[in-house]
């Protein structure tokens, strides 16, 4: 079998419809669009969700909740996450990027609670809980809010 001798399986392929070529055509004058009606008509489509002058369901639903634009997110780090560290470590955001603890840095980082930590570092986020401020000051360690 050669390149010029590839055919597509029979019934693969099927031609065009060609629309509104004449009455002995099977589809001229009308073009397979019936008589009348808003189908028959030239852009006679409706738009999506319209369910035919009944109000749609995206306008049934009630609206629900609030989203302030000012909200600020932040990119959350564990205490027990830090260990990785070695002592006297100036913990950055571009560092915890770099190691993979932050992927997003978003508004910020926020350091929390969760874990121990046994290592002295000085973590430089912009936010902290305040059982975070504790844990780190009781290991030795000291933050800084950016």
């Amino acid at each position: 079998m050669k390149l010029h001798e590839l055919t597509p399986s029979e019934g693969s392929r099927h031609s065009r419809k060609r629309l509104g070529r004449g009455t002995s055509s099977g589809t001229g004058k009308t073009a397979g669009k019936g008589t009348k009606g808003q189908l028959a008509r030239q852009g006679g489509k409706t738009r999506l969700g319209f369910e035919g002058g009944q109000m749609p369901l995206f306008r049934r639903m009630p609206k629900r909740g609030f989203n302030n634009i000012n909200r600020k997110e932040y990119a959350v780090v564990n205490l027990g996450d830090l260990n990785r560290f070695e002592d006297g470590t100036e913990v950055t955001p571009a560092l915890l990027n770099e190691v993979g603890l932050v992927k997003n840095e978003r508004d910020g980082v926020k350091l929390l609670a969760n874990g121990e930590l046994t290592k002295k570092l000085t973590i430089k986020v912009a936010k902290a809980s305040n059982a975070a401020k504790e844990a780190v000051a009781a290991a030795g360690g000291s933050i800084e809010v950016i």
